[in-house]
């Protein structure tokens, strides 16, 4: 951390400070970088701060108000002689303190009052407000350091040097002038090297640009962006906002590495060959030995024989050694791989990555695109986050919280894998944790066990016949209705790449729909009515037909599961996945039905909370050993009313009445959901029927079968 005084010029001094005309006055700066010091050019003040002329040591420094305390006594100063605002000294130049040359005094409203002097000295070819402050300036973007960090031989003292080993070079030099008016060591942040940790230089040099402004390429990429499908939309703004304010592409890059910039420039005239000739013997020379070519041959060697420069006729060449933007490489792979290779089709239908790339991969392939084929080379664009910890942490190995996929696929199978990386919303950063795989767990069983269900009650079925519609009992033609509405929730959510929506809208059939209502019920008609009745048949053709549908549904997510059921259904084709996705049959759509269902299954849900307080309460076990009896309210009645024999099933009881505005026993069941309705529940009358378990009056009333029930004893004696 040093202090060092430029010395202001007779002709400012007499500008700001006329009464100090004929004394030494110097401008004070801090740094904390003694080796740009020989590149500095200007010296900037903040126009609107107040500065000073303090007395140090006898002489006379400019240094802000505000950093006098701080600096009162590093600096030994004394009394304020003069106060003026920066602005006044723009214009002034001051000389440099061991370089034959002036440094000009200007304006910036970076100069902050948080450290040093309250005045930065400036090198534009070593910081970046430098450089901005030198270009609005006119200043020359100076920075005599080479490749290697080392001076060059324009700065003679110290020619060769690394930079920072001539900073004591550099401050002993500063002493010898009289120009160090204090040296100190602090411990502060530097800019580093974020993988080796080793400290960095800026340094200006010349690179490769592609215009943003030049035929119109900003303009072309933002009007592209809007014809994307970008998923989540947001998307669409980020890259907009990006595109829109970024700067023109620097796509040049200083590494031992990469695609080569295949440019040559005539020594003599310092032009670059941009003719044709020059370029195709170039791009053949590629082609036969790939681009590592450009390294190895000579600028005699890759050129036509006996060339010469359009400009001046001259045959001496430098061939650039500088490499292509990796982004460069990655933004034209639609052109490498996606139009060379004639079974994919141009523009993609979907680019997908991690929200990083949308100053990425997404920009470049969109720059390059709409840059050389005026449109851009995706339709969709798809935004995933990043897989964190349970509690959202990123995951580490310090913190142990990592899991790998292997980890996932040994102990769980890739199923499970699969199936959490459609439930989680991708939109989002995506948690993972055992306990979260663990439900991903019960999840998979559910909706394989409904499967397996689905599969066991069609061993008998001839998948070869057809229905009349007209046979199917109501409910069934509820469960078809149902089935179409996932079917379009499904094929909607694939379209959208919403797949949580696909794993949630198959779990929710499957556990609600399916398990916790309509097997339930179906159990019944599948195990006691005779085996090829015209209801059993019927049921059986609509598990057949939600079978097929759900495994082709969930073959995208739970492949080996849908292929391992495939294998059970009699199906044409040899695979799930040579089968048409499933497509929504509209006649089985019924609006109307379900509407008038949501009423009923209401009605079942009490009936079932009713039913598992008597089962908690130890007075039935099985809910067929009840009777039940409902008080309805006049709407409710008349919806109950049309399906009195089809109550119990519903209800899975043995009996039930129902009555409308009747006074329900004073243990009845109230439900806090339904206004009037109350649930009255007891023994169901009879006996228990060995054969389907419900109780009847009628058991015991047949000779030859005394343990069966009237309904069962008609099916077995046909």
């Amino acid at each position: 951390s040093i202090y060092v005084k430029f010395a202001l010029k007779e002709d400012a001094i007499a500008k700001v400070l006329p009464s100090l005309s004929g004394k030494m006055v110097s401008i004070l700066i801090w740094t904390t970088t003694p080796w740009t010091l020989p590149a500095n050019l200007a010296l900037a003040v903040h126009p609107d701060i107040t500065y000073v002329a303090a007395e140090i040591n006898g002489e006379v420094a400019i240094i802000a108000e505000e950093r006098i305390e701080p600096l009162r006594e590093t600096l030994s100063l004394k009394g304020v002689l003069h106060r003026f605002k920066g602005a006044v000294l723009e214009g002034g130049k001051a000389k440099h303190p061991f370089i034959e040359r002036d440094s000009k005094i200007i304006l910036g409203d970076f100069v902050s009052l948080a450290e040093g002097t309250g005045i930065v000295h400036i090198a534009p070819g070593h910081g970046e407000d430098d450089y901005e402050a030198g270009l609005k300036y006119g200043l020359d973007i100076y920075a005599p350091v080479d490749d290697k960090g080392c001076f060059t031989e324009e700065i003679k003292d110290f020619a060769g040097q690394n930079v920072f080993k001539a900073n004591q070079e550099i401050i002993d030099l500063l002493k010898s002038k009289d120009a160090l008016l204090a040296s100190e060591k602090i411990t502060h942040s530097y800019p580093h090297c974020w993988r080796c940790k080793k400290p960095v230089i800026f340094r200006a040099t010349e690179q490769w640009f592609i215009s943003m402004e030049k035929n119109d390429l900003r303009k072309k990429a933002l009007s592209e962006i809007d014809k994307v499908n970008w998923i989540p939309r947001w998307g669409r703004e980020r890259i907009y906002g990006m595109v829109e304010n970024r700067p023109d592409w620097c796509i040049s890059r200083q590494r031992a590495w990469g695609v080569p910039i295949t440019v040559f420039r005539c020594k003599s005239c310092k032009n670059f060959l941009m003719d044709r000739e020059a370029i195709e013997r170039i791009v053949s020379e590629v082609e036969k030995a790939g681009a590592d070519i450009w390294f190895i041959k000579s600028a005699t060697e890759l050129l036509p024989e006996g060339y010469r420069c359009k400009s001046c006729g001259g045959s001496d060449f430098i061939k650039e050694q500088d490499i292509m933007d990796v982004w460069f490489d990655s933004g034209v792979s639609h052109a490498a791989v996606v139009e060379a290779d004639k079974r994919l089709s141009w523009p993609s239908n979907l680019y997908l990555e991690g929200s990083d790339q949308h100053r990425g991969w997404f920009q470049s392939s969109l720059l390059c695109s709409t840059g050389t084929r005026d449109m851009s080379p995706y339709k969709a664009v798809l935004t995933h986050g990043f897989v964190v910890d349970g509690q959202g942490k990123k995951m580490s190995k310090s913190l142990g919280n990592v899991i790998s996929p292997q980890e996932v696929i040994s102990k769980h199978g890739a199923e499970i894998l699969r199936l959490w990386a459609s439930a989680a919303d991708y939109r989002e950063d995506m948690r993972i944790s055992k306990e979260i795989l663990e439900r991903l767990v019960e999840a998979y069983r559910k909706i394989r066990n409904t499967c397996r269900f689905l599969l066991g009650n069609i061993y008998d079925f001839d998948y070869t016949s057809s229905i009349d519609r007209k046979s199917l009992l109501e409910i069934d033609r509820l469960a078809m209705s149902k089935l179409q509405r996932l079917i379009q929730r499904v094929n909607r959510a694939y379209e959208n790449f919403e797949f949580h929506e696909v794993f949630h809208s198959i779990y929710n059939f499957c556990v609600i729909d399916m398990s916790s209502f309509y097997l339930d019920i179906l159990k019944d008609r599948l195990y006691t009515f005779k085996a090829n009745s015209q209801e059993r048949r019927a049921s059986q053709w609509v598990i057949y037909k939600v079978l097929v549908a759900l495994t082709k549904m969930m073959a995208p997510i739970l492949s080996f599961t849908a292929e391992e059921i495939w294998g059970f259904i009699k199906e044409k084709e040899e695979s799930v996945f040579l089968s048409e996705f499933p497509e929504v049959e509209q006649e089985f759509l019924d609006e109307k039905l379900e509407k008038k269902w949501e009423g009923l299954l209401k009605i079942r849900d009490e009936v079932n909370k009713a039913l598992e307080l008597k089962r908690q309460e130890k007075f039935i076990g099985n809910s067929l050993e009840a009777k039940i009896t409902l008080f309805l309210s006049d709407a409710k009645y008349n919806l109950l009313k049309e399906y009195t024999t089809f109550l119990p099933a519903l209800f899975i009881v043995s009996s039930i009445e129902i009555f409308k505005d009747g006074k329900a026993p004073h243990d009845a069941y109230v439900s806090s959901e339904i206004d009037g309705l109350a649930i009255a529940i007891e023994k169901a009358p009879g006996h228990k029927c060995e054969r389907c378990w419900n109780w009847s009056l009628d058991v015991g009333k047949y000779e030859d079968y005394p343990e069966l029930c009237g309904r069962c004893y008609k099916v077995l004696k046909g």
